[in-house]
């Protein structure tokens, strides 16, 4: 297995697509990569070289990727809750925070719905 970014990338798929197992990294980013690493979208990762890992390692240094995005997404979220923003409290009370409607749908967010028993 190669460890890129500190994710072990499983090795039967193409690096094309093992790259998009990294948090930050789709598609389209990783062909970027690979392009200028100057590595094959069609290699398989057990085929990889340590000098395309290292060069592949470097491009992924670029950019912000796992914990450091993880972690810069976590305080914008917790920047919007402090300064009391509508999409902080959103993000606050657990609802859909860009303009979906709730009256209907929006069940995954909110939960299974909670049942009201009606007095007779």
């Amino acid at each position: 297995m190669a460890r890129i970014a500190g994710i072990d990338l499983q090795r039967e798929k193409r690096v094309e697509i093992g790259l998009t197992y990294i948090y930050g990294i789709g598609k389209s980013r990783s062909q970027e990569i690979l392009t200028n690493a100057e590595v094959s979208f069609d290699t398989r990762i057990k085929d990889l070289t340590e000098a395309e890992v290292a060069r592949i390692r470097e491009e992924i240094d670029k950019y912000h990727v796992e914990g450091d995005l993880r972690r810069d997404i976590a305080m914008d979220i917790k920047r919007l809750r402090e300064i009391n923003s509508y999409r902080g409290n959103r993000h606050r009370r657990n609802l859909p925070v860009r303009g979906q409607r709730t009256k209907t749908n929006a069940r995954t967010r909110k939960g299974p719905k909670k049942l009201v028993s009606k007095k007779k």
